[in-house]
């Protein structure tokens, strides 16, 4: 297995974004490709590369079963495993092909959000694996990406990939993009990490703007945002599939001020944003047009960072939660669990 550091400098060589970084590869033939046709395009590419064995783990039918085995565990502690081919078994020509599927479908040249987020959570995790002694277990050599379905501008496929502490999943049908989540985003340290000289810090941005929508309440809307009892972790996460409230709790954002209502909006936009402007578009317009029935509850001090802390974001199809959680291996301190689903589009509504 490469050493766990060389995948995350050889990510640094392959995104853009930064004068220091070069463009990722993109195949010739899908360079003028736009949309779902690029994408099916870099991943035949990327599959091209691949060994017979190879492509055996990556390419699976399509099965809602397989499609729900994701977790916000490692690879050793996920039960059921992920499928899929795991970025340790890539060689720089393969995790080039890799990162320019990636880079199609996340956006790029924001730092900490899209392609750069999904970057800094491997930092983080192989950080994590050796701050802690436990590089067998944890960082970016175990995450893994799977195609189920035929990659196809026709027919029903995911694009999945993941691992401890991230979930990506797109679902495609008839050439259109029918679904982004469930989405998990998590990362432990919150302290920046450092790769050749640049900081990492995935979720910061997340966690100040969920404070900020939290303190910018009055206190009477406080009183009426604020659940009732803890929440120890989210709720809706891997194997909560369907289970949404009924009732919604907290305040509606329709009853907010203007100044208030953007704040909302700026903390969904930051996962949102993480996908292509393509396939962030739609999505954008829809949340924007139900945000005045969208609910936010919370728990805890509002600054998203002390044990049990909590923010709720619920719309009539919006689902977003973010949750501090306490480290079991850095005492003291707190690292993010956060959740985004669509009550309607979740596996592209399969």
């Amino acid at each position: 297995m490469r050493q766990l550091i060389s995948l995350i400098t050889l990510l640094l060589l392959l995104v853009q974004g930064r004068t220091i970084y070069s463009q990722p590869a993109t195949a010739p033939g899908c360079s003028e490709l736009i949309g779902t046709a690029k994408v099916v395009c870099l991943a035949e590419e990327f599959k091209a590369t691949l060994s017979k064995e190879q492509v055996t783990l990556l390419q699976l039918d399509y099965e809602i079963g397989n499609a729900k085995r994701w977790s916000n565990f490692p690879q050793a502690f996920a039960r059921p495993n992920r499928v899929g081919l795991s970025l340790g078994s890539l060689n720089e020509k393969q995790f080039a092909a890799f990162t320019a599927l990636m880079a199609s479908v996340l956006s790029n040249n924001v730092a900490n959000e899209g392609l750069d987020e999904l970057i800094g959570e491997l930092a983080a995790d192989s950080y994590f694996g050796e701050k802690t002694g436990k590089k067998e277990i944890f960082g970016g050599d175990h995450y893994v990406i799977v195609f189920l379905g035929n990659p196809s501008t026709k027919e029903l496929w995911e694009l999945m990939f993941g691992g401890h502490h991230f979930a990506f999943a797109n679902t495609y049908n008839q050439g259109k993009i029918t679904g982004t989540t469930p989405s998990f985003r998590g990362v432990e340290p919150m302290t920046p990490v450092a790769v050749d000289a640049h900081n990492y810090i995935p979720l910061e941005q997340e966690r100040q703007s969920f404070s900020e929508v939290v303190n910018s309440l009055t206190d009477g809307e406080k009183s009426a945002a604020k659940l009732v009892s803890p929440m120890n972790d989210i709720l809706l996460g891997p194997g909560d599939d369907g289970k949404f409230p009924e009732t919604k709790n907290g305040v509606r954002v329709g009853l907010l001020t203007s100044e208030q209502k953007q704040k909302v909006v700026t903390a969904f936009t930051l996962y949102i944003n993480d996908l292509a402007p393509d396939i962030a578009e739609p999505i954008m317009s829809k949340y924007m047009a139900e945000l005045n029935d969208t609910y936010v509850c919370y728990w805890g001090s509002g600054t998203m960072k002390n044990p049990n802390d909590y923010i709720r974001l619920d719309g009539p199809t919006l689902w977003i939660e973010y949750s501090a959680q306490p480290s079991r291996d850095f005492p003291g301190t707190t690292h993010a669990h956060s959740i985004w689903r669509d009550r309607k589009t979740d596996y592209g509504g399969n």
